[in-house]
């Protein structure tokens, strides 16, 4: 799948947050209480506050006989308003260790090949650095001291060596010296001479000189020596031929690479001579290179590149010298997310999202497929995407973070067909709490009658208040992307609203993922379109199966949400208020301004906005603002360069010209993915509540 960017940042992996306001006309701090609360399942529902009791897993690594998985325990501090994480096991009898610990961020575990020692990468230090656990002594060791941050750790096959990644510093570019400074004067920093296509990211701010390249060091310690070279970025996995030799890997070695910034192909390079190889050649992303145990094949992902907003991501396999590649899922109308060989070296495991949910499969490189684990998810934490990671040991073995709609990630363990959950990380916290009960709706869309999945999320004490006549305000929260899906997972966001005592329900509409390739171009080059028209549906087919108070819905969404929810009010006057959170409201001025510029106008639009102005203010959320009636909140990180604060600003500002209700929150310091502190999601609900309680209608 064209999964380069998105206008939402999952967990980014990849996460988000948010935190203080402005323009509101109460300025104290609003409490998760509303209009729609009911008295009797106050109590033991979900709290703001509870969101620093939360915890989940993630980057789990299996060990070889299938009995033990290593993984990230990330936990809230609330102290630091940081998420952070230490590595613990667990094994097949559910007992818990931990192997790291202290406040600080430890990850990527990944385990020697005779499962004797834990490589990993810890902040211990104050700076993310290589650490090794040798796991029969409990000794550590801090392997590396760099000044770069080192990723994607890789052990040789003899367990002699780790591979990795790191940023390599050059010189900033600078055409002019100043003449004339007096010593020890103070004058204004330098200016910064810019000339990249791509020179600011959001979450990293502007981009340094340099490029991200291959290392080696040994599992002794010792300097690293740097393997590749070149104005040239290795960012991807890394995979060993079984001789230990040749390192494989993926990279963009197009000089026009800016422009065509998906294209990257598979290359080997030897570890001594550093002669490199190039292995596949095509227009499309070739990557996550995997050698095959018996050194004989190389797996990997990619797809051609068609310069639309989605392609299905498929599975390759070609020989260990690049000859006789082929495609071993072209039957399957999904994108595969990742892979890994079986031991047998005769297929390969992928987990795909399939409507709303994900599933690890066992692929033969010529066979039927089958699945192997489900349920897989919970990653996402603050809003229910798809987001999950899974592992494979030498018999078979699937470890994966388990997906519950009342649950973050937790650990889990497949074996020919029977699952196990491993770990409850959140039975202190949630047990004693009643939380919403999720319920899947499909309905026809009134454009064209196609099938539209969605959730409902039912608030505490629901059957029992809809029994006594109550009616319930309803929230529609739409999902970013916009290809991307939501699906029955845990979202903090979710319950928390529930919990305030709101109807919750959330959908795929056309243009998300997990329903094949034609659902998800159906809004190419016209986003938003007849998404409208599925959530309208959406909305509508709950009002007619639920206890929904008519005159109180609201409406929310961030991102590519955000550009619905603006899109949305701009529409109709159904909604008694909305929330816009970080949207895109003028096309034109976001393709302009956004940090992904070049991805953008090659991949969603078919012309420049200058050569086809009418098209892009004919999706503009802003050229329909003269409809709006809605009293509408907007809600954006200051520090957002993937849907710049201005675009909040204009729509603002129109509004304020237009005496609409509108206020603007704008989040100090926070990118596109606002989630990495968690207060900010605290903040962030809060908002939303307290802006919708003012247009509560008096509940019956």
């Amino acid at each position: 799948m064209n999964k380069g960017i998105y206008l939402v940042l999952m967990l980014t992996p990849m996460a988000a947050a948010i935190t203080s306001t402005m323009a509101l006309a109460d300025n104290s701090a609003p409490k998760l209480s509303s209009k729609a609360s009911t008295s009797s399942s106050a109590i033991n529902s979900l709290q703001l506050e509870d969101i620093f009791t939360l915890e989940y897993a993630s980057n789990l690594e299996i060990n070889n006989d299938g009995d033990e998985v290593y993984f990230v325990r990330n936990f809230m501090d609330i102290q630091s308003d940081k998420k952070l994480g230490n590595i613990w096991k667990v094994d097949k009898k559910k007992r818990l260790t931990p192997v790291t610990n202290g406040l600080h961020v430890d990850f990527s575990p990944t385990l020697s090949p005779d499962n004797s020692k834990l490589a990993y990468i810890s902040t211990a230090s104050g700076s993310p650095q290589i650490h090794i656990k040798w796991l029969e002594s409990g000794e550590v060791g801090q392997m590396s001291h760099f000044s770069q941050s080192p990723g994607n750790l890789t052990w040789s096959p003899d367990g002699k060596s780790i591979a990795f990644t790191k940023f390599v510093p050059s010189k900033p570019k600078s055409v002019v010296s100043l003449p004339g400074k007096p010593q020890n004067a103070e004058w204004a920093k330098p200016a910064i001479f810019i000339d990249d296509m791509y020179y600011r990211f959001d979450g990293a701010g502007f981009t340094k000189p340099g490029n991200s390249h291959i290392f080696i060091m040994s599992a002794d310690g010792g300097a690293a020596r740097q393997i590749t070279h070149g104005q040239f970025d290795h960012r991807s996995n890394i995979s060993w031929s079984k001789d230990g030799k040749q390192l494989i890997y993926s990279t963009n070695t197009r000089e026009d690479k800016e422009l065509e910034w998906t294209d990257s192909n598979i290359f080997s390079i030897d570890v001594q001579s550093q002669k490199v190889s190039q292995l596949t050649d095509r227009l499309g992303p070739d990557n996550a290179p995997n050698v095959s145990p018996n050194g004989k094949y190389i797996a990997y992902l990619g797809y051609d590149q068609h310069h639309m907003n989605y392609e299905n991501t498929m599975i390759y396999v070609m020989d260990i010298d690049g000859s006789n590649k082929r495609a071993i899922t072209t039957d399957l109308d999904r994108s595969i997310n990742s892979i890994q060989w079986a031991d047998n070296s005769k297929a390969v495991y992928m987990s795909y999202h399939d409507k709303g949910e994900t599933y690890v499969a066992y692929q033969p490189l010529s066979g039927k497929r089958k699945i192997v684990a489900q349920n897989l998810g919970g990653l996402a934490f603050g809003r229910p995407y798809t987001g999950s990671e899974f592992d494979v040991a030498e018999n078979g073995t699937i470890a994966f973070t388990y997906s519950n709609p009342q649950r973050p990630a937790d650990i889990a363990i497949s074996r020919k067909g029977n699952t196990q959950q491993l770990t409850d990380l959140n039975s202190d916290a949630l047990d004693y709490k009643t939380l919403a009960n999720i319920k899947e709706i499909n309905v026809k869309s009134t454009y064209d009658g196609r099938n539209i999945q969605a959730w409902v999320a039912y608030p505490p004490g629901y059957e029992a208040d809809k029994k006594a006549g109550k009616t319930f305000p309803l929230i529609l929260e739409i999902h970013g992307g916009p290809v991307t899906n939501y699906g029955p997972h845990f979202s903090a966001e979710v319950q928390l609203m529930a919990a305030s005592g709101y109807v919750v329900v959330y959908a795929n509409p056309r243009g998300s993922d997990s329903y094949g390739k034609e659902f998800a171009q159906s809004i190419h080059n016209n986003y938003p379109s007849q998404d409208y028209d599925d959530l309208m549906s959406v909305v509508d087919g709950v009002i007619a199966q639920d206890a929904i108070n008519e005159d109180a819905l609201f409406v929310t969404g961030g991102s590519g949400g955000g550009v619905l929810t603006a899109w949305i009010v701009g529409h109709t006057d159904r909604f008694k208020a909305a929330v816009v959170a970080k949207p895109v409201i003028n096309w034109f001025s976001f393709v302009l301004t956004t940090d992904i510029y070049p991805f953008v106008v090659k991949n969603w639009f078919e012309k420049m906005p200058w050569e086809d102005t009418e098209h892009y203010m004919k999706l503009s959320p802003i050229s329909y603002v003269g409809n709006v009636t809605t009293p509408t909140m907007l809600l954006t990180g200051e520090a957002d360069q993937r849907t710049p604060i201005a675009e909040t600003e204009q729509f603002y500002q129109a509004l304020k010209l237009r005496n609409i209700d509108t206020a603007m929150v704008r989040i100090p310091d926070a990118p596109h993915g606002i989630y990495k502190r968690p207060s900010n999601l605290m903040s962030k609900v809060a908002h939303i509540l307290w802006w919708f309680d003012q247009y509560q209608q008096p509940n019956n």
